[in-house]
């Protein structure tokens, strides 16, 4: 067996290994027809590092810093503005409006802002009556929310699942997928209803192109690999750009050791996960770039080879991970808990 590339274990909680040789995965023939993507997204979210202290001068210094960071070479390519975005009463319209003192200037001119630099940008709703952090969401309002989002150039829903009012999740994730459909604009919809009801049963039907799997994420490495470990079982519900979402990355925050940092990416990486970074780029250390640039890493997440990454051993603290490759080999992370 030829070994590409290797992240050195020595010491590491996870390694690399790109094995060729392999036999080649199942026909294509067996495999349902793909989705709207043709690979994991890959970006930048607000959420993690800021929470609702943000503003257009934070998104559009970000685009900024994955430019000059050379991250949008990488493939990072999406700037998401999560919750917080939006002024408290919708304008006489109905319409959602930005926050006025926030994001002055409206959300078209930050998505001209991100555009021009050759990057696209994520805005965020829930699928309920108020967002998770109490702003006005799109329950009932699909249409609407869905054309003034195509008008402003958005590229990416993220749509969450806080003040629900118990309504079927099915129900409320279609009309807001019918919705996107409609203004004939292509928006990435990222369903985010914590793995409740079945988001892989009933994700590709709505429209999304990948949908969380659990809770929120936390920076710390209890955090990491309990979100890890739900994501066993859930391997067949993935597929070509269909995928599942364990959250967003903690890389770079400040919670993890460089070592679990490789970890924690190696293993979202395998899982063909979205790769959407929650740090501060604007002060990104040359350490967490060396990890969030790994060409060879970043290639096993964006390589789809007819299955996403699973465990295939387990000894206690060390474990094989394993994903086919579309060239036939297979990537492996050895992952070492202890």
């Amino acid at each position: 067996m030829k070994i590409r590339s290797v992240l050195t274990m020595l010491g590491l909680a996870a390694a690399f290994v790109v094995v060729v040789g392999r036999p080649a995965p199942a026909a294509a023939s067996a495999t349902p027809a793909p989705g709207p993507i043709s690979a994991p997204v890959m970006g930048w979210n607000s959420w993690n590092r800021f929470g609702c202290n943000i503003d257009e001068n934070l998104i559009k210094a970000t685009a900024d810093a994955i430019v000059s960071t050379g991250l949008r070479e990488s493939g990072y390519t999406y700037v998401n503005i999560d919750d917080c975005w939006m002024a408290s009463t919708r304008d006489a319209q109905g319409r959602l409006q930005p926050h006025p003192t926030r994001f002055p200037g409206g959300i078209k001119a930050v998505a001209d802002y991100v555009h021009a630099r050759g990057l696209k940008l994520g805005i965020y709703s829930s699928a309920g009556t108020l967002t998770c952090a109490g702003f006005p969401a799109s329950l009932d309002h699909e249409v609407v929310d869905a054309q003034t989002w195509a008008s402003w150039g958005i590229d990416l829903l993220k749509y969450d699942n806080c003040n629900n009012q118990g309504r079927p999740a099915r129900e409320r994730y279609k009309a807001m997928g019918d919705a996107l459909t409609a203004t004939g604009r292509h928006i990435v919809y990222s369903i985010c209803n914590w793995g409740l009801d079945d988001p892989w049963l009933f994700g590709p039907e709505v429209g999304g192109s990948y949908w969380r799997t659990t809770g929120d994420i936390s920076d710390n490495w209890a955090s990491v690999t309990s979100l890890l470990d739900q994501q066993r079982g859930l391997e067949p519900f993935a597929r070509k750009g269909f995928y599942n979402d364990p959250d967003m990355l903690e890389v770079g925050n400040g919670g993890l050791t460089q070592t679990e940092n490789i970890a924690h990416f190696s293993l979202w990486a395998l899982l063909s996960s979205p790769l959407l970074l929650g740090n501060d780029l604007r002060s990104v250390s040359a350490s967490t770039l060396s990890v969030l640039r790994n060409a060879d890493v970043l290639a096993v997440n964006q390589d789809w080879g007819g299955s996403q990454g699973r465990l295939v051993a387990d000894n206690g603290d060390t474990e094989v991970w394993a994903k086919p490759m579309s060239d036939g080999s297979a990537a492996v992370v050895l992952f070492n808990r202890g």
